[in-house]
């Protein structure tokens, strides 16, 4: 999704350097909304591994996830 995020701003830049000024921005929002939903993903798995780390008592798994 980050990929596509990606994807998606360098051709807003490249559309609004030639002047597709609606191309550009319809491409710059989508990058926006998948790199919020990334964001989001990504935020739900680490308190899911915190979450879990402290309901099993071991700090090893979130130290083994975070770290590796």
């Amino acid at each position: 999704m980050l990929k596509y995020a990606i994807i998606f701003l360098v051709i807003s830049m490249i559309a609004g350097a030639m002047g597709f000024f609606n191309v550009s921005a319809v491409a710059r929002r989508i990058s926006f909304v998948l790199f919020g939903i990334f964001i989001a993903l990504a935020a739900l798995v680490l308190l899911f591994f915190v979450l879990l780390g402290h309901a099993t008592g071991s700090a090893a798994l979130l130290s083994s996830v975070v770290f590796t």
